[in-house]
């Protein structure tokens, strides 16, 4: 039964039981198999070894629903500002090395304090939840990230996306906001919520850092609201090389 159990999870595991026997050196590693995991640790013993094999599925399970909860945002359940970070971070090492554009939308829900203050804050907290639904509902790709930038900014990272690319996004998510008609009569722009968005594109490389699409995509986000809000501007001086 256990040496049934060993093969399945990994093929290679009685490979590295050999290697412990040969160099003496511990294995200590956790392998998945049908949805469960394993803890699997041998040491030498003698001309021989001894191994042990631990159920931690249910410490597992914890894990990973720790790191999902440390990455959420609490109202929204879109990304955080630790997992934008992270994720902006990582994607631009990724886009340096394929030498592909990554783009950013920044996006402002228009006049939100006016609509706390007529509305409520938890009315507030409701209208920021549905728009971040919509803007996930917007961004369909594997690799695409929302997340909430903070009160009622929110943010779109989007990998191997050119500007054209971007542009097309920010104007669904525009439309599709508007689509809600979640009232805001306190509102200088529509009777409804609506967003203002900022969007830069950047291929990222070794000679600028990743603060520097964002000051883009924010000074773009920033020319919108100087236009009217509910539109979106391109960053005039995209950091293209």
């Amino acid at each position: 039964m256990l040496k049934k159990l060993l093969t399945r999870l990994d093929v290679k595991l009685f490979d590295m039981f050999v290697a412990v026997v040969e160099t003496g050196e511990t294995l200590d590693r956790d392998f998945s198999y049908q949805q469960s995991w394993y803890n699997v640790t041998a040491v030498k013993l003698g001309d021989g070894f001894s191994v042990t094999v631990r159920d931690i599925t249910q410490r597992k399970r914890w894990e990973l629903e720790l790191n999902r909860l440390a990455n959420l945002d609490g109202l929204t359940q879109v990304a955080n500002r630790h997992c934008f970070n992270h994720t902006l971070t990582v994607e631009w090492r990724r886009c340096n090395c394929e030498k592909e554009s990554l783009s950013l939308i920044l996006c402002d829900v228009d006049y939100f304090k006016r609509y706390n203050d007529c509305y409520s804050h938890q009315m507030g907290d409701d209208c920021l939840v549905r728009v971040a639904k919509t803007l996930s509902l917007a961004t369909k790709r594997p690799r695409d990230l929302v997340a909430r930038y903070g009160g009622e900014e929110f943010a779109v990272i989007l990998p191997v996306t050119d500007q054209d690319g971007a542009i097309i996004v920010a104007d669904s998510i525009g439309k599709e906001v508007k689509k809600l008609q979640i009232p805001h009569l306190d509102s200088d722009v529509r009777e409804w919520v609506t967003l203002s968005l900022g969007i830069a594109t950047i291929f990222p490389h070794d000679n600028v850092l990743p603060k520097t699409l964002i000051a883009a995509a924010d000074k773009a986000l920033y020319q919108a609201k100087a236009e009217g809000r509910d539109c979106f501007v391109v960053a005039s001086q995209s950091p293209l090389t």
